[in-house]
């Protein structure tokens, strides 16, 4: 028996009897040193030799890595970022089992918490007295989408990522998914962790939702930074009545998300998508395919989709006239060469909200702590100072 299987084996018979890890199974894959299966089954953990066709996640590595990982020595999420190790099929799972083993306080504690009925699933990593910062995903993401900036600000901030309702680990809830929910949800959350006030960093629909909070609930805003914010549209409100027709609920019938198709929609939300490993995109594309299978998980993408779209522009009770009244330090950021967010929106930001710091990243698609995480940021650390 090698030194990775007996460690493994060690590690996984001294770990306590756990009933908030759901039944599943993680397999290493260490190549030609060979692959090892744990097996969690109403809170067991079980080791055995070989590998498993319906594995909830897949882990590969070489035996150096993982010994390193199953002792402690080095976090997963820190083995994934330096592309030391690459994972397949649900990314909640393998946090959820990397958080039973690790010791280092950067290192994401998987957590669930039921909110409005509602059960959340989210990150926290740094120290607990530290200042905090929470980490609003996109459409079609979960928390794992801030891996690398959690990794990062988790040095000497408390880091929250939740999994918004109907995304990622998080409870599918069959309603409208729109910015004013989210923003409530995320309250109440903070609420049952006991979080008064936060910085707040959000991508796409997550920057929508943290503006949203800033103007609902700002006393429990200390600044917002927007990465490529969903913003709503001027043009296109000849579509509204056609996507008003649309239901969400046809999501309930059979509508496969197929792999290749994701792939390379993910690809074309970089500016140079070879920047990132293809096993890093694998896994990201592994995960919205896991939850897009779900008639749940289709329903609330549709329901989060047609709510950004519905967005009102105009008006006195409209988007940008609201915009105006946040009071907040407000960072907005947004790329080049971005097709989801244009940066021309940069100067309908500036018009309106003439405080706000406004930066246009060169070189850059719709995902920038993925794609410049280092400049991304080092960029929020200094926001956050000031």
């Amino acid at each position: 028996m090698g030194a990775f299987e007996t460690s493994l084996r060690a590690r996984v018979a001294a770990l306590p009897l756990s009933h908030g890890i759901a039944d599943g199974s993680v397999v290493f894959d260490a190549g030609a040193a060979g692959a090892w299966v744990v097996r969690v089954h109403r809170g067991k953990f079980t080791v055995a030799r070989g590998g498993s066709r319906d594995a909830t996640t897949r882990l590969f590595s070489d035996p150096r890595t993982f010994l390193e990982v199953i002792e402690g020595r080095t976090p997963g999420v820190r083995a994934f970022l330096d592309n030391h190790l690459f994972m397949r099929g649900s990314i909640a799972y393998a946090l959820e089992l990397d958080a039973l083993l690790q010791t280092d306080v950067r290192a994401p504690r998987a957590r669930r918490v039921v909110v409005d009925g509602i059960e959340g699933f989210y990150l926290e990593a740094g120290p607990k007295d530290a200042p905090p910062v929470v980490l609003l995903h996109g459409l079609g993401a979960t928390s794992a989408s801030f891996l690398t900036t959690l990794w990062d600000l988790a040095r000497d901030h408390r880091v929250i990522a939740p999994d918004f309702p109907g995304f990622g680990a998080s409870g599918k809830p069959v309603r409208a998914l729109h910015a004013a929910f989210l923003a409530d949800w995320i309250v109440g959350l903070l609420d049952k962790i006991r979080i008064d006030r936060a910085d707040f960093v959000g991508n796409s629909m997550g920057g929508r939702v943290a503006i949203e909070i800033a103007l609902r609930a700002p006393a429990r805003v200390r600044s917002i930074a927007l990465l490529m914010p969903s913003l709503a549209w001027r043009r296109f409100r000849r579509m509204k009545p056609l996507v008003r027709l649309l239901r969400p609920e046809l999501g309930a019938l059979p509508l496969p998300a197929l792999h290749g198709l994701v792939m390379v929609t993910l690809r074309s939300m970089f500016a140079v998508p070879d920047r990132l490993p293809e096993a890093a995109m694998h896994a990201a594309a592994d995960e919205f395919v896991r939850v897009f299978s779900s008639p749940r998980g289709r329903i609330a993408f549709f329901h989060a989709a047609r709510e950004i779209v519905l967005d009102d522009a105009a008006g006195e009770n409209g988007f940008w006239a609201r915009l105006a009244n946040v009071a907040c330090p407000s960072l907005f950021l947004f790329g080049d060469r971005d097709w989801l967010v244009p940066a021309r929106f940069a100067e309908h930001v500036r018009t309106v909200l003439p405080r706000a710091e406004i930066e246009i990243i060169p070189d850059c698609g719709h995902v920038p702590q993925f794609e410049h995480p280092e400049a991304t940021n080092a960029r929020l650390r200094t926001f956050f100072r000031r």
